[in-house]
């Protein structure tokens, strides 16, 4: 199936479909028979998508600013920031406390900022302080019930959030919205969403705007990595699992990855912090297992490098199929490291640095990766399987 097989062509310029009016939670997407999926286009439309939303979160007086100063109120105060979600809106609000709190320290603050899961947030309130909420729709259950309960226990709430009409608005005092929403269930706007968010809220807090260009680019360059990740994907489809490792900043990235293949390939993926991978975990290891190493995060390179190097000698020592999504700097430096199942490159965004850069850098390689196994693996990534009987009644037994 191709794009000429769809009655109107999607075009990756155009503006997303935002929330309905009155508001309702996303219906599963329409099927397809092959690719492209909804997932594809998503991924298209990212560049585009991005300097469209930092553009307009850029205004001085908008609800970014207003979150920025949030921010900044709660560091002078020295009081608690907590960031919260469910799923990729987990990972984004991961990725949003590494950048909102490398802007605040550049201000020369020690911010108390922290990613927290939504459920676990609720049943252990924050008292005091900011609590930001990450929910793509506004609809998600665990992540109102965390902002009600921090709400109650006297703290200030915001949401990031595609719609001010949803029910998480409700719930806060500010709304972050990014008007454009994901077609896909297995959300890849959704995930880039939050992270664009917390740039603009980064650029505020330091006066300093992010290059809405420079990110449009270097989105555009991961699209580009088409070829490099059918490659990798062939080398992955027929794994028995898959192990994702990552260090630093880069971690976000790695658990939705992790995420994205359980999602749309039904492949069983797991993350582990880099360290962490080498002390234990090797043994539940053998050739049918896929491995993929992320490492775009710049700081302390060299350390990282050299730890990525020594896992990827004792993959290859037990013949798992390793892959890497890297930077170009962490590939020249890991050029003699054994990749076997390929590479993928993750550009970073000229005029970012820190956590923001390797986040941006790595979102559409892990999300290209994941679409293209979902194609070697002959599966429809856009409904998360809940198009198959006993997956929708599963879902439906949540709330």
């Amino acid at each position: 199936m191709t794009d000429a097989d769809h009655p109107t062509a999607f075009n990756p310029e155009a503006p997303l479909p935002g929330a309905p009016d009155p508001w309702r939670g996303s219906s599963m997407p329409a099927p397809r028979v092959g690719p492209p999926w909804a997932m594809t286009e998503m991924i298209a439309a990212e560049p585009a998508f991005a300097e469209r939303l930092l553009r307009r979160l850029a205004a001085p007086d908008g609800a970014a600013a207003r979150l920025a100063a949030a921010l900044l109120q709660a560091a002078i105060a020295d009081t608690p920031i907590r960031i919260v979600g469910c799923g990729t809106s987990e990972h984004g609000a991961q990725a949003a406390t590494l950048i909102l709190a490398a802007a605040l320290a550049r201000e020369g603050f020690e911010p108390r900022v922290e990613a927290v899961q939504a459920f676990e947030a609720a049943l252990v309130p924050q008292r005091g302080g900011l609590v930001v909420g990450i929910s793509h729709e506004g609809g998600t259950w665990a992540t109102n019930r965390a902002l009600e309960a921090a709400r109650q226990a006297g703290s200030r709430t915001a949401l990031v959030t595609v719609s001010d009409r949803s029910p998480g608005a409700a719930l806060a005092d500010l709304v972050v919205t990014t008007e454009e929403a994901d077609q896909s269930w297995c959300h890849t706007i959704g995930y880039l969403s939050p992270v664009l968010a917390a740039l603009a809220v980064a650029g505020h807090v330091t006066g300093k705007a992010p290059d809405a260009a420079a990110v449009r680019a270097a989105l555009a360059a991961g699209t580009g990595g088409a070829d490099a990740a059918e490659r990798v994907a062939a080398r992955l489809a027929d794994a028995s699992h898959i192990v994702v490792i990552a260090s630093g900043a880069d971690r976000p990235a790695a658990r939705e990855l992790a995420l994205k293949v359980e999602e749309a390939t039904w492949l069983p993926t797991t993350m582990r912090d880099l360290e962490t991978f080498l002390h234990g975990h090797l043994p539940a290891t053998d050739g049918t297992t896929g491995l993929v190493l992320i490492l775009a995060d710049d700081h302390a390179r060299v350390a990282r490098v050299e730890r990525a190097a020594e896992a990827l000698a004792a993959a290859r020592a037990i013949g798992l199929r390793a892959a890497a999504i890297l930077s170009d700097a962490a590939d020249a430096a890991l050029l003699m490291a054994p990749t076997p199942a390929g590479r993928m490159r993750a550009a970073l965004p000229a005029g970012l640095e820190g956590p923001a850069a390797a986040l941006v850098a790595t979102a559409v390689p892990l999300q290209l990766l994941t679409e293209r196994l979902a194609r070697a693996r002959g599966t429809n990534p856009d409904p998360i399987r809940r198009d198959h009987a006993a997956y929708l009644e599963a879902a439906a037994r949540l709330r």
